[in-house]
């Protein structure tokens, strides 16, 4: 999930108040995602594609200082300015950067450090939107600071469950809170004729670059489940030897499996003859009407083989959506992350979190139960590597 620039239609006018609101509401969920933590949990980085919950708090803080604060703010002085180079991400325009790879080894700055650090980038932020008159550009920067920071909630609490999720203990995060728990309300299929569809943004509201290029598609009739997968579902394909039936898979797919030697779904445990998994709210038996989840795109693609059905298009997801139930778990489509007709990534550092990344990822439509407030479009396009599990992420099938 990436950053991009603002829909280029139209923007809304905000009053100063409400913007403060907004930035204070954004701000304040992410601390209360941290508030379960112990300080030894923020730092641990048990895998490349996750992130300490510490490096999270700083980064966000540093977007906001260093695409509006150093920019807009008379005299204001950066916090700390090796943070830049500590904080930084993917911005290859905004200079050098700590390795992905090295961000659990920050033992500093410390966590309360950073957490001084957004303070510090909170009061300064509030005296800009109390103080300054906003010019249409600083709303739009604003705009994608705080959709930036949403999308790292997100990420925040799925890499807080790996990283709990890894440690031998399997501690809770939180006893009251749960990203799996969710039934299916409908069965069946729907089926969608066959035409010519409009497909991406109009323009209505903000939306990521990636959604534009709004064009049309011709589809073909399909029916699509109104249901996701189940973990009863799943377990009926590990059970008849899924993981071991190299006809099912893809051939990255099926090395994959063998390189890791995987049986099941991340975060799934076999004891004697029942199941069990880890969930934020503890290691628990796995509750056969749930939702699937955390399921990789090579383990959707070989489920719905062995169903002898198949994964739909993100054409056919985005179409049929309207009749859909849908926001509770990232929903692997068979598309390859591309551009529309007419896309132009966007010029400076702010245009590099879209287009340079539409290379071997697939796209996944819908939302998840970790998905923040407003993240829930029918044209959002989220993407990622087709063996990547970690996130809220599970199967619709389409008839073939």
């Amino acid at each position: 999930m990436e950053i991009s620039e603002l829909s280029p239609e139209p923007k809304q006018s905000y009053p100063h108040e409400a913007l403060v609101t907004w930035y204070s509401n954004v701000r304040k969920r992410t601390t209360d995602i941290c508030r379960p933590l112990k300080t030894e949990d923020y730092v641990v980085q048990p895998a490349i594609f996750v992130s300490p919950a510490k490096w999270h708090l700083g980064h966000t803080s540093w977007f906001f200082e260093a695409f509006i604060l150093e920019k807009s703010l008379p005299n204001y002085e950066a916090f700390y300015p090796s943070y830049a180079f500590v904080f930084n991400s993917y911005y290859n325009a905004m200079g050098s950067r700590v390795l992905r790879s090295d961000r659990g080894n920050l033992s500093r700055p410390t966590t309360h450090e950073v957490y001084q650090y957004r303070d510090h980038v909170d009061r300064h932020m509030k005296l800009l939107l109390e103080a300054v008159e906003l010019s249409e550009e600083l709303v739009d920067l604003l705009t994608i600071g705080l959709n930036h920071e949403q999308q790292h909630q997100e990420l925040m609490l799925t890499d807080i469950k790996y990283i709990l999720g890894s440690n031998p203990l399997l501690p809770a995060y939180d006893e009251t809170t749960s990203l799996v728990h969710q039934t299916n309300f409908s069965s069946g299929f729907i089926s969608i004729d066959e035409g010519v569809y409009a497909i991406g943004a109009s323009g209505d509201g903000f939306a990521y670059d990636n959604e534009f290029g709004a064009h049309k598609v011709f589809l073909h009739q399909f029916e699509i489940a109104k249901s996701l997968v189940t973990n009863a579902d799943y377990i009926e394909f590990i059970e008849a030897g899924g993981y071991e039936n190299s006809d099912l898979w893809l051939d990255e797919g099926w090395s994959w499996v063998q390189e890791n030697g995987y049986k099941a779904p991340i975060y799934w445990f076999k004891e004697e003859k029942n199941w069990f998994h880890y969930t934020l709210n503890g290691y628990i038996a796995v509750r056969p009407d749930d939702q699937l989840a955390h399921i990789s795109y090579y383990e959707a693609a070989a489920f719905a083989e062995w169903k002898g059905m198949r994964l739909p298009t993100e054409f056919e997801w985005e179409v049929a959506s309207s009749q859909l139930d849908w926001g509770t778990r990232w929903e692997w489509t068979n598309s390859a992350y591309l551009p529309y007709p007419g896309y132009v990534r966007p010029a400076g550092a702010v245009g590099e979190y879209n287009g340079k990344f539409m290379i071997n990822q697939m796209v996944l439509r819908g939302a998840s139960t970790a998905s923040a407030e407003g993240h829930s479009r029918h044209t959002y396009r989220n993407f990622f590597h087709p063996d990547l599990r970690w996130q809220v992420t599970g199967i619709r099938l389409v008839k073939k």
